[in-house]
């Protein structure tokens, strides 16, 4: 029976990166991933450009050269899978992690295509795969989208999009500038202070000139197949005509997961505990890097600040295994 010295759940840059340490350090390590490398990325909005510039996203010091001041989807793509190419990483590819366990001081991993067994796991698995949901009648309908690629698809519709934050922005421009006519529904009273600076006063703009339409302080009630219905700040009930919406709502990480792992989760946020000086969880040897830390508060850790994560397990590994 082979056993590793870490198993890696999850092949985003945050888990490449604690592959890149491991392998710097000569321990045995396997990265499971569930669908390609960087698999968040890869889904993103096909013309995403990142809020960071490219050395911030940078991983095991390895420059990341973009011709862009703010590099796009594709350079990360390029970037990230070039490394796991050229570094040769161990990672299984549409693989999911189904369950954890452990035993005497070794882990478990059951997978949808074998069983492996480690002294140590990093769950690095993100918050991208579960659409923060709205609850309410109509959000299955065919015309409902958690997810945005591209504007292409919504030219000459009528189009709704929930939420003021980065992706809700970007999607209404986009489908606007494309040929959609474009309806917001925002909760709160302004666009998200965290819309990228180059990009809030395009969408503050076009709300203004009322190409656009926001309806702030507003929230949606239910969804038809040809109409949508909102609650307006005064408390009216109002019914448009509708083609598709945009539900830009936010996602989670996989709760479940982490409950079943034996993560204790905290507080209406349900953060997750860890060491924050060795990213170990209450269950020992069992880590957490990247966005996952955050719970429900996605917007805590992201590629720029969660980069450090991997040295610092790599170092209590060590440590653990040394002394």
């Amino acid at each position: 029976m082979e056993v590793l010295d870490i198993l890696i759940i999850g092949g985003g840059p945050i888990g490449l990166n604690c592959a890149l340490e491991a392998q710097k350090n000569n321990l045995s390590y396997l990265i499971i991933e569930k669908g390609t490398i960087v698999n968040s990325l890869y889904n993103y909005p096909l013309y995403m450009r990142f809020f960071s510039t490219a050395e911030k996203l940078e991983i095991a010091e390895i420059p990341f050269i973009s011709t862009a001041p703010k590099p796009g989807r594709q350079e990360a793509l390029e970037y990230y899978q070039g490394i796991t190419r050229h570094k040769n990483l161990n990672i299984h590819l549409y693989e999911k992690v189904i369950k954890i366990s452990k035993t005497n001081g070794l882990f478990e991993i059951e997978s949808s295509k074998s069983t492996y067994y480690s002294r140590n796991v990093v769950i690095a698995t993100g918050f991208y795969d579960i659409p923060n949901m709205m609850n309410i009648p109509g959000e299955n309908l065919p015309k409902v989208k958690h997810y945005y690629s591209e504007p292409y698809p919504y030219a000459k519709q009528k189009i709704v999009v929930v939420g003021s934050s980065n992706s809700a922005v970007d999607a209404a421009l986009e489908t606007y500038r494309k040929g959609a006519e474009v309806t917001m529904i925002i909760r709160h009273s302004e666009i998200s202070k965290s819309v990228k600076y180059w990009v809030k006063p395009d969408i503050e703009n076009r709300i203004a000139e009322g190409n656009i339409k926001a309806h702030f302080n507003s929230e949606l009630i239910e969804i038809k197949e040809h109409s949508i219905v909102f609650k307006d700040e005064n408390g009216n009930i109002n019914e448009i005509e509708n083609d598709f919406v945009l539900a830009m709502t936010g996602y989670l990480p996989d709760f479940d997961f982490l409950r079943n792992s034996g993560i204790e989760l905290q507080g209406d946020c349900l953060n997750p505990v860890y060491n924050t000086e060795t990213m170990e969880t209450n269950i020992k040897n069992l880590y957490l890097a990247g966005v996952v830390c955050g719970g429900k508060d996605t917007r805590l850790w992201f590629i720029e600040n969660s980069r450090i994560h991997a040295d610092m397990i790599i170092k209590n590994i060590l440590k653990m295994k040394y002394f």
